[in-house]
């Protein structure tokens, strides 16, 4: 039956669309899904810094583009640094079926993938949790592993210490236990779970996390990002596990390959949802290999946009 008019989801309604933990299985199943096709983006670079990202994907029912744009620079501003919108087909019809918020929908499969990654990989689920960056991509992780893992207890750091104070409240408003802490790198020893989601334009941490330690690190996306340095990226590929969320990180992962390290080796989060070949070997390579700290490197995909669009077309294009 046609569509009589696609659907605009302002912020606060593509919020509503995507609960984290709705959406961690959402793009649990699209990893195992023989139908999504996604190629590889395309990156604009802007004068100025900046770049436009175009990101088409497709299943068997639903097919997006996602159009947004990345500016650094625009924290200086007051303006957001990801704008954009994901432009929503049906694949039978092709019409537009809908019109969701890019940057809501950007923060929230972020942190829905770091959940599903912790969810599968963190030798430990308890508190407290680091978060390094103190932006939208830092408390949409606050949000996600506190509705997805039930962690309770929040340490932020920022180098804006305005920032930091902002997602301390809105952790308190949520009934949680959080404090703002002036150096990170002295915090990872207290801490089991670990999130980086600066703007990665230089190094911020160079100790080691804990042994027990789950690292979801969000910040670099481009092979000139960086967050973590290069001393702790090879202690980290030869004590722990290393996991990224896509092949596109074998030319993305910047903290990885500015460290010299081989991507294209290392299993990505389908490889460890399906249990792969790949994955089994990167556990059982050497004795007490899963020891270590786990490190997930998160550089984007238009997958995760998919599983946002699939959750929003579960509601506008029930099954028939």
């Amino acid at each position: 039956m046609p569509h009589a008019q696609s659907a605009v989801f302002g912020p606060k309604q593509t919020a509503a669309a995507l609960p984290y933990a709705v959406l961690a299985r959402e793009i649990e199943a699209l990893l195992q899904d023989p139908s999504v096709s996604v190629p590889p983006r395309i990156v604009q670079a802007l004068h100025g810094g900046g770049s436009l990202f175009v990101m088409p994907a497709a299943d068997a029912r639903v097919a997006i583009t996602k159009l947004i744009s990345f500016i650094p620079t625009n924290a200086q501003r007051g303006l957001p640094t990801i704008q954009g919108d994901i432009v929503v087909f049906d694949v039978q019809t092709g019409q537009r079926m809908a019109l969701l918020d890019g940057p809501t929908v950007t923060a929230r499969r972020t942190a829905a993938v770091s959940l599903l990654a912790a969810q599968k990989l963190a030798p430990r689920r308890d508190g407290p949790m680091l978060i390094v960056g103190a932006g939208v991509q830092g408390q949409a992780h606050l949000e996600a592993f506190h509705e997805g893992l039930g962690v309770q207890e929040f340490w932020v750091a920022s180098r804006s210490a305005s920032s930091a104070d902002a997602l301390v409240a809105h952790a308190q408003a949520l009934g949680l236990k959080a404090k703002r802490i002036e150096d990170p790198n002295s915090a990872l020893a207290d801490c089991p779970l670990v999130v980086s989601t600066t703007p990665a334009q230089q190094v911020v941490l160079t100790a080691l996390p804990r042994s027990d330690a789950f690292v979801a690190a969000v910040g670099a996306f481009t092979p000139r990002m960086v967050e973590w340095s290069a001393e702790v990226c090879q202690h980290l590929a030869q004590t722990g596990t290393l996991v990224v969320d896509t092949r596109d990180a074998d030319h993305e992962a910047g903290d990885l390959l500015q460290a010299g390290i081989d991507v294209s080796a290392l299993p990505t989060l389908a490889d460890v949802v399906g249990q792969t070949a790949v994955w089994q070997r990167a556990i059982h390579q050497t004795p007490g290999s899963r020891q270590g700290p786990v490190f997930f490197k998160s550089c984007g995909w238009g997958g995760w946009d998919l599983a946002a669009a699939r959750c929003t077309a579960s509601v506008l294009m029930p099954l028939r």
